[in-house]
């Protein structure tokens, strides 16, 4: 018997309802001891921490175009020891499919949507790395995926499973900061230096085409992308700071930093996007640092907000306020300009705190707002996912309906920082109004034998 054969799960499933156990348990076929059967695409480096949150499930296969990665799990978590092994997923798919109940996607970002949706079209589940996919349109197809197939999903934004982004949202709902119609979000990187280990500049550009090494199967690594003459920068670990593959710091950080911001103030539609400063970028590789301006209307009784979102060099780190007490500003967080207080969290939008120390220190005394969002035990996106997958916890709060718009705000602004100037969003219709040329990296278009998706826009 197959051993998914889906109980369906609540669509009203809210943020703070549990859901009906989403795969074969104690029926043929299930494993011991009420255990998933789990599949990861992607084998190491940021795999590790879909192994440890999925730490005591079955790890039945791997799949990685590189050979040299099926090492990494096996030295730390003995469960992924006798997995089977796959160079192309689409294999393993179609090879284990009626083994698998569940999927970790932890490749490139312009990998994420193919992978992603290829497991969920087979009705397993997912959860991704961030940022959930690399265009804007494939955020959308995945957040549609979510329904059609009817999985448990999540995005590894590790902050969302955290305590202190429910706490801000508390304090924010219990008008400790007044209107806040003012946000900014910082983190260092990469900056003029671009640090091992995730950036690296190539000598020439284009990037001088090298030979593919033994171990790693190019074309497959490449996946929708067009056709680029490899080079050693892009492969394991520095493909974020080139456009085709990466998004650069929005990709890598915007999804932690600026996640309780988003969550918190629903920061979904903004109508202007502006590059403020931008310092370095071209055609193929990411900004060196930039200041992007995103505008929102407003929201319900929130009022019209203009969000900022820095990277780089020191010099776009944001001016700290008049009110902040607790030394310099660090290396990533978010600040909001309430009307009554200046508010805080950190760099995984945890952790906080008034910007006057002597303020948070009364606040601390007189007793925080109620606790009115359950808090996530564990601290892991994918804990959090095997949980809810067995019917033990609520659904995700980074699943796709959250996960796919949160990742598009990221991607406008790496259109503006890409190509500079102001962007004029019609979030309806998906498209840029002032500068129609730019539509073209909405939705990117693929190589041939990766197209996935169009099917879920047929009556749109």
């Amino acid at each position: 018997m197959n051993r998914r054969s889906f109980l369906k799960t609540s669509t009203a499933a809210g943020a703070g309802a549990f859901v009906m156990p989403s795969f074969s348990i104690g029926q043929a076929g299930a494993s011991a001891n009420s255990k998933l059967n789990i599949a990861m695409i992607g084998a190491g480096n940021i795999a590790s921490m879909a192994y440890s949150g999925c730490r005591g499930e079955n790890i039945v296969a791997l799949c990685d175009v590189d050979s040299k990665m099926f090492a990494h799990p096996k030295r730390k978590y003995p469960a992924a020891a006798e997995a089977a092994t796959f160079t192309d997923f689409r294999v393993m798919l179609d090879k284990m499919g009626k083994e698998i109940d569940a999927v970790c996607i932890n490749t490139p970002d312009h990998t994420h949507f193919v992978a992603t949706i290829a497991a969920m079209e087979r009705g397993m589940h997912v959860c991704t790395q961030k940022p959930l996919t690399h265009n804007i349109w494939e955020a959308r197809t995945l957040r549609k995926a979510q329904h059609k197939y009817n999985v448990i999903t999540n995005m590894g934004n590790q902050g969302h499973t955290c305590n202190g982004i429910r706490q801000m949202r508390e304090w924010v709902e219990a008008d400790v900061f007044g209107q806040i119609s003012e946000v900014h979000s910082w983190m260092k990187g990469p900056g003029t230096n671009w640090r091992a280990p995730y950036f690296g500049k190539p000598a020439a550009l284009p990037p001088a085409e090298q030979p593919v090494p033994a171990n790693l199967d190019y074309d497959l690594w490449l996946g929708p992308a067009a056709q680029t003459p490899f080079n050693g920068l892009y492969h394991p670990k520095k493909w974020r700071g080139f456009n085709p593959f990466g998004t650069g710091q929005f990709g890598d950080w915007f999804c932690h930093v600026a996640d309780a911001p988003v969550w918190i103030l629903d920061l979904y539609e903004p109508t202007v996007i502006e590059a403020e400063e931008v310092a370095g970028g071209n055609e193929w590789l990411v900004p060196d640092g930039c200041r992007v301006r995103f505008d929102f209307p407003k929201r319900g009784d929130k009022p019209p907000c203009s969000f900022y979102w820095h990277n780089g060099d020191a010099q776009f780190r944001p001016a700290k306020p008049e009110s902040w007490t607790w030394g310099d500003l660090k290396g990533g967080g978010s600040l909001y300009m309430g009307t009554k207080q200046i508010g805080y969290t950190d760099e995984r939008s945890n952790n906080p705190r008034l910007a006057d120390r002597e303020a948070m220190k009364v606040f601390k005394e007189a007793g925080y707002p109620a606790e009115t969002y359950p808090r996530v035990k564990g601290g892991s996106p994918h804990l959090e996912w095997v949980r809810a997958i067995k019917g033990e916890g609520p659904e995700p709060g980074s699943n796709f309906d959250y996960a796919a718009p949160m990742t598009e705000i990221a991607l406008l602004g790496v259109l503006a920082a890409r190509f500079g100037g102001k962007l004029e969003w019609d979030s309806k219709n998906m498209r840029i109004t002032n500068r129609p040329e730019l539509n073209a990296f909405v939705r990117e278009p693929v190589r041939k034998g990766w197209e996935y998706g169009q099917d879920l826009w047929k009556n749109a």
